[in-house]
């Protein structure tokens, strides 16, 4: 710009014998820089703006109000007390310029994300491989004693034992069968079927009511007419008892349980509620992170597996419906109904 106002100011005092090849080339070579020409206060001249800019006078002004404020004007003294001032901006490759940077840590950012997000997806599909295995190989140790089991009850029945003994163990029997079941279709993909889900919540819900303490007041409320909905019927038991077991876990054994079913025109929902200790808000999302717990004894995947059996297995949605630190929690199932 310095040598553009010199070459202006040796154009301006040019005669015959001037050589202004040079200095006309300097602003032929000027196709990007807007710049304005005053003298005295008034517009003489423009370079590289928009015609529709330079025919509007109040459009000139504004344009050159911003090239006041863009760069100090140059000043040039063409004549003794003669003076013109040139202001002028950045061209449109100096100000994409002041982007690049801004774009460059963007896609730094963006490939740091997505190569976290590759890691993440590793970790995460290591971990439930070996999860998958483990419960598997659960399911397979537990088989071997659970036949034995069965051939001692029968050798029990032959004894003469007392029917109710030997009826309380088959129960339990079966209940080892049916956590057996539940581990082995971990990493499976589970068969769904038709199913009336208050009648399955019920019979998981009746089951675990007989097994615990009489300081824990039960009580279940749905429609009376069945709801339909695609289900695995094992899988769906073991989140319902998932449930109840942590909300008995957040009371310590004593307190109130509330199961509630629910429908609308597409949903059935299941609220899960107890009055123990309440979560805090900012865990309403961790506690389904594998690993999470509040025990001292505890592995933390009881809800982890619960989230994985609604949302992967049903296409459903579990989450904190309400919690209130010393008030107590309610849990909520979503899943799609059948019409």
């Amino acid at each position: 710009m310095n040598l553009l106002a010199k070459a202006q100011k040796t154009l301006i005092n040019a005669d015959e014998n001037t050589d202004v090849e040079l200095p006309l080339q300097i602003f032929n070579n000027n196709n990007s820089i807007p710049v304005i020409l005053t003298e005295n206060d008034s517009i003489i001249n423009t370079i590289n703006i928009d015609e529709s800019i330079v025919k509007d006078k109040e459009k000139s002004m504004a344009f050159l109000a911003n090239l006041k404020k863009e760069n100090e004007p140059i000043i040039i003294e063409y004549a003794p007390d003669k003076f013109q001032k040139w202001y002028y901006g950045n061209s449109a490759l100096l100000n994409k310029l002041k982007y690049y940077p801004v774009a460059l840590l963007l896609i730094i950012f963006l490939f740091s994300a997505l190569i976290y997000y590759f890691y993440r997806s590793t970790k995460i599909a290591t971990q439930n491989k070996l999860w998958a295995g483990m419960a598997k190989e659960t399911a397979h140790q537990i088989g071997t004693p659970l036949s034995s089991l069965i051939g001692w009850v029968e050798i029990l029945k032959s004894e003469n034992v007392d029917e109710t003994t030997t009826s309380e163990i088959e129960k339990d029997i079966d209940r080892l069968q049916t956590i057996t079941d539940r581990f082995s279709k971990i990493g499976s993909e589970p068969i769904l079927e038709r199913s009336d889900i208050i009648k399955e919540t019920l019979q998981t819900y009746h089951y675990l009511q007989s097994r615990f303490s009489k300081q824990i007041e039960f009580s279940f409320e749905s429609p009376k007419s069945s709801i339909y909905t695609m289900l695995n019927p094992v899988l769906h038991s073991w989140t319902i008892e998932n449930l109840i077991k942590n909300a008995i876990d957040a009371m310590k054994g004593k307190g109130k349980i509330a199961v509630l079913i629910q429908e609308d025109s597409v949903y059935v929902k299941i609220n899960v509620s107890d009055t123990g200790s309440g979560i805090s808000k900012k865990q309403f999302k961790t506690i389904f992170e594998p690993g999470f717990t509040t025990k001292k004894r505890g592995w933390g995947l009881g809800l982890s597996l619960t989230k994985r059996i609604v949302k992967e297995y049903h296409k459903g949605n579990i989450k904190v419906l309400h919690s209130e630190i010393g008030k107590g929690t309610t849990m909520q199932i979503s899943l799609k109904k059948l019409i």
